[in-house]
């Protein structure tokens, strides 16, 4: 098989349908399938020709734009490995990955920073001289063989590079029916960037492997502005961040006429957030909890929606459990680590140079991404927090959600974390960030009547914004390393 290969066979049965549409406020860049098709498969020919062979490395140094996924899709086509990164790292941090990756070719967009490596460079408009290539065949070969390497987002230590198989395309289609409800018929407009893993899989590669329609917002437009384009476009279907959606609701505009349901993953969706929104549009939004390691793997749907407090249930045809720390699993109701069946069709090959850390996200039988849940009889899953994000409160462990979602409710928080922070020599507190107007008086009462004493905030500390990771997730890490120095 082909990963490619798999994303693009629908929309080569409807050559003329649209497949992708750059939305601005003024004009919109048209893509059909035929068009589509052509570009990538030209563009697997370009790479082929400036000397790249099967297994290279491309790293992708690319800007919020089609060139993107045509060169993610156009590489593959050709059995060349693309390495997506975020336009946002800077010179040094792309230097570290590109010392890793050893790549065989750097593809440039303007204005994105460049790793020092002595990879030749391909330019962004060198790039888009492929599109008009004769057509490359595509690559066939094992399904297990390396397609892809993503990094992970770095919020719990340094970022790892993560080998995908070509597989992992198939196992992208439990989320169809199980997160996102989505049809051949369906516009799915995101949120999100191009060259953000989020929108590349659920923005982009799901839909185009059901031959449906992409809308993506072009550069320049301000979320608020998003449910106007999905009005003006005929978006079924809105995906983002949950922040993305928050912004929306700041906006004055009208529910769009086709919309069916939102869609968001990232970070913890707040309950109250989804309640606005269902209160603001008559829609719902469902979420989804994955890893880098694997997607999304855990989600509410259409069909299923999560109950409020939880993240939903584990997407059909997966094997979800919760284990202790040898990897047992336990009962109904019992807090642990959130474990997936290890021969998961969507699991990673494992983290480049780094087989000790791979064999350590393992308990026999099951890959441990990291998180600490709890799943009732009906299967529905509450996420408790990362493993390393888990506070611990005089004794009492403390899962960062149980703040946040209280202190949610007050109007005026805006963005928050909680996050435990070393004042002395084993000596720590729980700190609650916020970036909103509330004052501080007001989070606190808050606190005290609605939370044991043990699970109250120390310390409130206002910030301008919250650390985030290239990612957009809450990076507790650089609060944890920022304020327990100024603290202690």
């Amino acid at each position: 098989m082909n990963l490619a290969e798999h994303v693009l066979r629908a929309g080569a049965a409807t050559p003329d349908k649209l497949a992708l549409s750059v939305v601005g406020l003024s004009r919109a860049d048209r893509w059909s399938y035929a068009r589509l098709i052509a570009a990538v498969r030209g563009t697997a020919t370009g790479f082929l020709e400036a000397g790249l062979r099967p297994g290279d490395r491309v790293l992708l140094r690319l800007g919020n734009r089609p060139a993107f996924p045509i060169a993610y899709l156009g590489a593959i086509a050709a059995g060349i490995v693309p390495v997506p990164t975020s336009a946002m790292l800077t010179g040094p941090e792309i230097t570290k990955l590109a010392a890793e990756i050893d790549p065989a070719l750097v593809v440039a967009g303007e204005g994105v920073a460049l790793p020092e490596h002595p990879a030749p460079v391909l330019t962004e408009a060198a790039l888009s001289e492929f599109a008009t290539l004769p057509p490359a065949e595509f690559a066939e070969g094992d399904p297990e063989r390396l397609a892809y390497i993503i990094y992970t987002s770095g919020s719990s230590g340094k970022p790892r590079a993560v080998m995908h198989a070509h597989r992992a395309i198939l196992a992208r289609q439990m989320m169809f029916e199980g997160w996102y409800g989505l049809t051949p018929a369906d516009r799915l407009m995101h949120g999100g960037a191009f060259n953000w893993t989020f929108t590349l899989g659920t923005g982009l590669m799901d839909p185009w492997t059901l031959g449906a329609t992409a809308l993506i917002p072009a550069e320049g437009v301000a979320i608020e502005q998003i449910p106007l384009l999905a009005a003006r476009h005929g978006a079924t279907i809105l995906a983002g961040a949950p922040g993305i959606f928050r912004r929306m609701l700041r906006a004055d505009w009208a529910t769009p006429a086709a919309l069916r349901h939102g869609l968001t993953a990232g970070e913890r969706l707040d309950p109250g957030l989804r309640a606005d929104w269902r209160a603001r549009t008559g829609t719902d939004l469902h979420e989804a909890m994955g890893a880098s390691e694997l997607s999304t793997f855990i989600s509410g749907s259409p069909a299923r929606p999560a109950r409020d407090g939880t993240a939903g249930f584990a997407q059909p045809g997966r094997r979800v459990v919760v284990v202790d720390e040898q990897g047992q699993p336990l009962p109904a109701g019992e807090p642990g680590l959130l474990a997936v069946a290890r021969d998961d069709p969507g699991l990673f090959l494992g983290y480049l140079h780094q087989p000790e850390e791979t064999a350590a996200r393992f308990r026999g039988d099951w890959f441990i991404p990291g998180d600490q849940a709890q799943m009732d009889a009906e299967g529905a899953i509450t996420m408790l927090g990362r493993a390393d994000d888990i506070m611990n409160a005089g004794g009492f462990r403390v899962a960062p959600p149980e703040i946040e979602e209280l202190l949610a409710t007050h109007p005026g928080a805006g963005d928050l974390a909680a996050a435990e922070l070393t004042v002395g020599p084993g000596s720590s507190i729980i700190a609650a960030f916020w970036t909103g107007p509330a004052p501080e008086a007001e989070l606190r009462e808050l606190a005290q009547s609605a939370l044991a004493r043990y699970k109250q905030p120390r310390e409130y500390i206002h910030l301008d914004a919250l650390p985030r990771t290239p990612t957009g997730k809450i990076n507790r890490r650089a609060l944890r390393d920022a304020h327990s120095k100024a603290l202690s």
